[in-house]
């Protein structure tokens, strides 16, 4: 499965469009985790708990994304955009982008 930010993919031209497509992710803050990033944002340094839990979240909401444009048939995913949210203190992650056959 191709997948990208990108309108059209050179030299495979989109033959047919089959949809907007998505994934989401949401993913509960780890308390110890949270104590452990405050004290690395006070002192410096990276949080390296967050990078992984973002990453984790990522690939989740790609892969559902990728998933659900395999059910239509697709041959790629094209104008992927990504977005990040905080709810209560939980990390939404949502893609979403056009499912497309190519030539």
């Amino acid at each position: 499965m191709i997948t990208t930010t990108t309108t059209s993919i050179e030299g495979r031209p989109a033959t047919e469009y089959l949809g907007i497509v998505t994934g989401e992710a949401i993913l509960g803050a780890n308390v110890f985790r949270d104590m452990f990033a405050n004290v690395r944002d006070f002192v410096g340094g990276r949080a390296g708990g967050y990078e992984r839990g973002i990453g984790k979240a990522r690939r989740i909401a790609i892969e559902e994304m990728e998933d659900e444009a395999k059910k239509l048939g697709a041959d790629a995913v094209v104008g992927v955009d990504l977005d990040f949210e905080v709810i209560n203190q939980m990390l939404m992650v949502t893609a979403s982008g056009t499912a497309v056959r190519l030539g």
